[in-house]
């Protein structure tokens, strides 16, 4: 039975009242082909657009993505983020990566905090570069690992 179905299959949020505090963590990642013509632009590990810097302008909206991840995506709840850390690393002449970490005290996971993160991140980029290139893809978005709860995830 999927849990946010109750016993008529309609749509509910998880009641978490009994589940224990913990510290929980998730971590995703996106990796995006920018392409040539983007990268040729950065210096640095940084380019610097008439919208300003996409990188850490991008890292600002991935963090607002997972404050928002609750407005966005209905059965997940709302909290109370205690941390969140993205990453940018251009991995070759064509692409990057995207770390996104999520941490929080409570009673529900943060791994669609983290996706939500690492996919804003991904599109606030797109947008401060499309005026170089419209042919970037957001390529794949997974979550790599999740700690606390019930059960530890690490996919690699």
């Amino acid at each position: 039975m999927f849990s946010h179905l109750n016993s008529k299959n309609n749509p509910k949020m998880v009641n978490v009242s009994d589940k224990k505090i913990t510290k929980r963590t998730a971590i995703a990642k996106a990796t995006m082909f920018l392409g040539k013509e983007v990268i040729s632009h950065f210096t640095s590990d940084e380019l610097i657009t008439k919208k300003g810097p996409v990188f850490q302008t991008a890292i600002i909206a991935g963090i607002q993505g997972v404050k928002k991840t609750s407005e966005l995506i209905p059965m997940c709840h709302p909290l109370l983020i205690n941390g969140v850390d993205i990453d940018i690393n251009i991995i070759d002449l064509e692409n990057i990566e995207v770390f996104c970490e999520v941490t929080i005290e409570g009673k529900t996971g943060v791994e669609m905090e983290a996706l939500t993160g690492a996919n804003i991140t991904c599109l606030a980029i797109y947008d401060m570069c499309k005026s170089i290139s419209q042919q970037m893809v957001i390529k794949e978005v997974k979550l790599v690992e999740k700690t606390g709860g019930k059960s530890d995830i690490k996919n690699g």
